[in-house]
């Protein structure tokens, strides 16, 4: 990763925390925040309402045009019943497409008071997003200008900014062919916009007649309507800018299902452990036969052969990417920087020397810890060859940039609840017991063995029957006090996983997002305390439900330096995407 690449990622990373910061002002909602350019509350995205708040982070969007859209989510999350708005949400999708817009630029006519920078990031928002629809050649087409133009004259009643000027021109015949049908209901709508119900039944018509108006221009004949037909679906699609109601392009990775737990809201006590008497933490190493371990060891180092990994590129790119200046003594006889005193005498003696100065050296140091911890539930075992080899080589390449680093794991040490349920059933079944099975804590390399020491150890991942069930929100615990324990002034979990929390038992007697709710609430205290940077890193799913900051990656083949760079990339920012 160049300078250049990772300042942009920081830059990045502050323009979304300072529009997370204006929206949560705006809002007073303290679980909304940004992740990858998208406005999130409690690490799940909200919905798109209008084409103009879709954006990019830097530098393909500037920071304030990202301004603008994070106002306008502020404002629509505040001055709009969703409720009201779902009921009155029309089914078409032309129809459906405009009365969101609409219903979106009434909200952005309430600018807080004494706040003209809000008034002047939205309206640089929307003005940049019509330059881009301009020249996409949207509104090449007969339908794609019908509907920009009613978006340009509805934005322009509504706000009473004139059009766009860029493209006056362009929209003027159509706007004055319109005008006469929809001039009424722009009217009634720059009438009733402190109405939200009012404002619906204008807003609704105007969306009915330019649907109208597109449907009959198209059924002069069975070409013109497949064609327009076509044509509306394109402009459709451009025009929205990929809004969660319209279809979106499948990327093959599943987004992790999370839900709520009732028994877990209703508890006063919380979250609650059955039993802790049969939790183990082990190391894992201990747990497999030393030949059987050079076998497994011998397995791993043949995989990553056959891939060429360039280990030492690998742990270049870490140091750079987790490395910070530290102070490292004077550099003397310089031409610039402080005035050397031991020198000045050379001043009198040589008035045309200019080696008279010091300078402070400085050294990269990657006082940073980075644990991996990994889910050894049964789902796992068929990815555990690639998992094996990412972890494996990243803990090489951090050793060698002088990084510490973990190896962990969580499984169960049973199926079924295993001994704590036979104590639950032997003490009458009370009910919702909470955690109702063994936990086991696996350690493969701790923080003060080296990766050539451990290297064996590591290798006990192969180990078919470790592989049973997670409890994920307390193997995050855990790990994270590890780190605690170390000193560093910047600490890194990744935590890997195919899947959501599942333990049958556990399930069984309290409900089936028990689990799942739980480690929603251990992440978000994490984030919260700020001292650990936790991360997901999804195994063929996307993990974003529970970890702010992650990355699904396709495993159905082995990993090569193209994607181990791509995690190194990904590491150094701290789980931040340069997209969405």
């Amino acid at each position: 990763m160049t300078i250049s690449e990772r300042e942009a990622a920081r830059r990045a990373a502050a323009g979304e925390a300072l529009c997370a910061a204006t929206v949560r002002a705006l809002t007073g909602d303290a679980a909304l925040h940004y992740s990858g350019a998208r406005l999130c509350r409690n690490m799940r995205p909200l919905p798109l309402h209008a084409p103009h708040l879709q954006t990019l982070p830097p530098p393909a969007d500037p920071l304030h045009t990202l301004r603008g859209a994070a106002d306008g989510a502020a404002l629509r999350l505040r001055h709009s019943d969703a409720a009201l708005h779902r009921r009155l949400l029309p089914d078409a999708p032309l129809e459906r497409l405009l009365f969101e817009l609409l219903e979106q630029l009434r909200c952005e006519t309430f600018i807080p008071p004494g706040m003209p920078g809000v008034a002047a990031n939205l309206r640089e928002r929307f003005e940049a997003w019509s330059r881009a629809m301009h020249a996409t050649g949207v509104a090449d087409s007969h339908v794609g200008l019908l509907l920009y133009t009613v978006a340009q004259m509805s934005w322009s009643r509504l706000t009473g900014y004139p059009v766009v000027e860029d493209t006056e021109g362009l929209i003027e015949a159509t706007r004055m062919a319109i005008a006469p049908r929809i001039g009424s209901a722009l009217a009634g709508m720059r009438r009733t916009r402190t109405d939200q119900a009012a404002f619906a039944v204008y807003a609704l018509a105007l969306a009915a007649d330019i649907a109208g108006l597109i449907r009959a221009a198209g059924g002069e004949s069975e070409e013109n309507d497949q064609k327009d037909d076509e044509d509306e679906k394109g402009v459709r699609n451009a025009f929205s800018l990929f809004l969660d109601f319209d279809e979106q392009e499948d990327d093959g990775i599943t987004l992790a299902h999370s839900g709520d737990s009732r028994v877990l809201k209703a508890s006063e006590q919380g979250y609650r452990v059955f039993t802790q008497r049969y939790d183990r933490e082990l190391y894992a190493g201990t747990l497999v036969r030393r030949a059987l371990l050079t076998e497994f060891r011998e397995r791993l180092d043949e995989r990553i052969v056959a891939q060429a990994i360039n280990v030492p590129r690998l742990a270049r790119a870490l140091q750079a990417a987790l490395a910070v200046p530290q102070r490292d003594g004077w550099s003397f006889g310089e031409e610039q920087g402080r005035i050397d005193g031991r020198r000045l005498a050379q001043l009198v003696s040589s008035p045309a020397e200019r080696r008279l100065f010091r300078l402070e050296k400085h050294t990269l140091i990657a006082e940073s810890m980075v644990s991996f911890l990994i889910d050894c539930s049964g789902s796992m075992k068929a990815q555990i060859d690639a998992v094996a080899m990412i972890v494996d080589v990243l803990s090489r390449a951090l050793d060698a940039a002088g990084v510490t680093n973990e190896i962990l794991g969580f499984t169960t040490g049973a199926w079924n609840g295993g001994r704590a349920r036979t104590d639950w059933l032997a003490r009458g079944k009370p009910r919702f017991p909470g955690r109702l099975n063994e936990v086991s804590h696996l350690i493969f390399k701790d923080a003060v063995t080296s990766w050539r020491r451990a290297r064996t150890d590591i290798a006990s991942l192969f180990k078919a029957d470790l592989f049973r069930e997670g409890v994920d929100g307390e193997a995050v615990e855990w790990a994270c006090e590890r780190l605690r324990t170390r000193s560093a002034n910047r600490r890194l979990l990744i935590v890997i996983s195919d899947g959501s929390p599942m333990d049958a038992a556990t399930h069984q007697v309290n409900d089936e997002h028990y689990l799942d709710h739980h480690l929603r609430d251990v992440v978000a205290q994490q984030q919260l305390r700020g001292d650990v940077e936790v991360m997901g890193l999804g195994v063929g799913l996307d993990l974003s439900p529970y970890y702010r900051h992650s990355l699904a990656l396709d495993l159905t083949s082995l990993p090569d330096m193209t994607m181990l760079a791509r995690l190194v990339d990904w590491i150094g920012s701290g789980g931040r995407r340069s997209g969405g």
